[in-house]
């Protein structure tokens, strides 16, 4: 491998001449399959990362192009990084170790990739390995991948050999011209072959490059970081079979109000439109942003408008928000230093400084032409952890901190649930929780603690009962005075609250009678045994008292509620749990399990559907159940297995499981 194909970009290298001299090329794959030590050899700089849950970016300069690496998480878990790396790319490298196989994980961004049309290749790493195989991973990636994945290049005596232009391998090298031909735009090319005439190596290798380039062919190159084997061989593809930004479409522009905009290229000249595809929190620099430039030119100095709008396109936990700031300096990836840029042109990638209210996923354009990118799609993070500060110091600082966290990773999102008065972040797995948690207190100076996460319940009503209520005070001066009769009697799951007036003779005044029913839908929302609130209840106001002069709105409230929970004590009360409608996505083979565990789960089943090469299957299931549901799935399924959830409706808590919780989590009712 020569050093001067293949080096560490200079400062005069990263400002690249055009947008068609620029490749970003996205490495994605399972954590250990190599990708960060393959970016480390291919920049020949060290980027300082032994576990990468992060997106970073390095430049590589080739015969004057410019490909920026970008190295993503293999962690299951940080999924909102790897997906910030392939829009901030045109192409994707599959990195796959030698030694290992093609996990479900890997299959499944295959197919996110295969959806949008993303050109990809699968390079073999680890060949080094004592037992690597490197013939048994191209057919593993043959089967997952399907028959347009083929070698390019062939290891022989330690050497990577183009296959196109080998003698001593007629069978592969057959295959792979077939499959080439196949793609081609030339349809008597096949013809010519068969008929027996020698195609020209040239003409070969240039439908090669169109067809890897329109994601109609997959190559496989093998690579060895430690000796270097296949590293140039690999970036030549990528120079050359790769498209560049102008080939590649840019997604979907909107204006802040939702409307849809003219689409931009990838003109430097154009109007800025560029995305924030990564952001960090320094307490002395404050927020760093990783941009990619769709559009137009960035100029350090320079007025853009910011716009958030993550919400609009259903994606919650995130504030949409539309402001104008100036940027500062502009400067390129390079290991762990930074260049300065003089500007960013259309189809780069770039840090910029000093925009203090930037998030991960917002979109930079011309404050006098403001637009909005669609984002790109994150699965529902589905994790619950419950915290709360550690020390008072801990909590005048949680907020913020947490405000900022949310901001560099929307696939994090921060809950303050107001019933149970539980702070709650939602994650997409433990390592998620440790790296956000960790982050709080080392990058922020917060420390938190976890806690029980608390189901928010619902009480009710067993049976009909009668109850009084009667508030009496005579303490000098205006006394109070009320005195109510009521009824009270279940309602049917979902049907709310009724009031009934059925008072005769005045015994209630007419302008007390709404006084009462909004003590009982005080009490109600009180509860009436362990504290949760009341539903589906019918309370009829069948009489009452009153005093000329110390009857009140606020009496009859207060005797109001007090009937209520008269009428609890006459009557049972049951406790109501929430159930979430359940989708789980798994293999075919995988469905007896899931619906086993399910069930397991007190879940009641409501069927299976076929979706592709995949089953899904639906249940209602407790939110009690569900709590650690996001690490037991993705173990049970080897990372391959999704679900989603929505709120469904309440249903009665078994009787063991109701004393539990009220021993546990209200010990003084019994």
């Amino acid at each position: 491998m020569a050093d001067k194909n293949l080096r560490k970009a200079s400062d005069q290298d990263l400002a690249a001449p055009g947008p068609d001299r620029i490749r970003n090329v996205v490495l994605v794959g399972p954590t250990q399959s190599g990708k960060t030590a393959l970016i480390e050899a291919l920049a020949k700089v060290s980027l300082g990362q032994h576990r990468s849950v992060s997106l970073s970016v390095a430049p590589v300069v080739l015969e004057g192009t410019k490909v920026n690496l970008i190295d993503t998480p293999g962690y299951a878990d940080f999924v909102g990084e790897v997906r910030a790396g392939l829009r901030a790319a045109d192409c994707a490298l599959f990195v796959i170790a030698a030694n290992e196989g093609i996990d479900d994980g890997t299959r499944e961004l295959w197919r996110e990739c295969a959806a949008v049309g993303m050109p990809r290749a699968v390079v073999v790493t680890k060949l080094d390995h004592a037992r690597a195989d490197h013939d048994g991973v191209v057919r593993a990636a043959q089967a997952a991948f399907g028959e347009k994945v083929l070698p390019v290049h062939v290891l022989r005596d330690g050497a990577v050999e183009s296959l196109i232009g080998s003698e001593t391998d007629d069978p592969r090298r057959g295959e792979l011209i077939e499959a080439i031909i196949e793609e081609s735009e030339d349809e008597t090319l096949m013809d010519r072959y068969l008929g027996g005439e020698q195609i020209d190596e040239k003409l070969l290798i240039e439908d090669l490059e169109t067809a890897i380039a329109r994601a109609g062919f997959f190559p496989v190159v093998p690579v060895c970081a430690q000796s270097g084997t296949g590293l140039t061989e690999l970036l030549d593809l990528c120079v050359r079979a790769f498209p560049s930004p102008p080939e590649h479409a840019p997604p979907e522009v909107f204006t802040p109000e939702g409307r849809s905009a003219a689409a931009v290229t990838c003109d430097p000249a154009g109007p800025l439109v560029a995305e924030v595809v990564k952001t960090t929190s320094d307490p002395y620099l404050g927020r760093v942003s990783l941009v990619r430039v769709f559009s137009g030119t960035l100029n350090p100095d320079a007025s853009v408008h910011v716009s958030g709008h993550f919400a609009s396109f259903g994606t919650e936990g995130h504030e949409d928000h539309d402001e104008d700031e100036r940027i500062g300096a502009l400067a390129f990836p390079s290991g762990s230093q930074q260049v300065l840029a003089p500007t960013v042109l259309a189809g780069d990638i770039a840090i910029v400084g000093r925009l203090s209210r930037a998030e991960t996923g917002d979109t930079l354009s011309s404050p006098d032409q403001p637009r909005v990118l669609r984002p790109w799609s994150l699965p529902d993070p589905l994790l619950p952890i419950a915290i709360e500060a550690a020390t008072r110091s801990d909590e005048d600082k949680l907020s913020a901190a947490l405000s900022r966290l949310a901001a560099e990773d929307p696939s994090l999102r921060v809950h303050n649930n107001a019933e149970t008065g539980q702070l709650v972040i939602w994650v997409m797995g433990e390592a998620h929780a440790e790296v956000a948690l960790e982050r709080l207190r080392e990058r922020y100076g917060v420390t938190v603690e976890q806690r029980e996460l608390v189901i928010p319940l619902r009480e009710c009503f067993t049976g009909p009962a009668k109850g009084h209520g009667r508030h009496v005070k005579q303490s000098g001066g205006h006394g109070q005075y009320a005195v109510c009769d009521i009824e009270v009697e279940p309602l049917p799951e979902g049907s709310g609250f009724e009031f009934v007036d059925k008072v005769v003779g005045g015994s209630v005044p007419r302008q007390f009678i709404p006084s009462v029913e909004k003590g009982v839908r005080a009490q109600m929302q009180r509860g009436v045994r362990l504290g949760y609130p009341v539903v589906d209840l019918r309370v009829t106001l069948t009489d009452g008292k009153a005093h000329s002069v110390d009857s009140s709105d606020m009496a009859f409230q207060t005797a109001g509620g007090l009937a209520l929970r008269d009428a609890a004590e006459q009557a049972g009360i049951a406790l109501l749990e929430p159930y979430d409608e359940v989708s789980v996505m798994v293999a075919d083979d995988l469905v007896g399990g899931v619906m086993s565990d399910l069930s397991a789960r007190r879940g009641r089943l409501l069927g299976t559907d076929q979706v592709g090469d995949r089953a899904l299957v639906k249940a209602h299931v407790p939110q009690r159940e569900l709590v650690r549901y996001a690490i037991d799935l993705r173990a049970s399924s080897h990372g391959a297995g999704t679900f989603s959830r929505k709120f469904a409706h309440y249903e009665p808590m078994p009787e063991e499981l109701t004393a539990k919780v009220t021993a546990r989590e209200h010990p003084s009712a019994h």
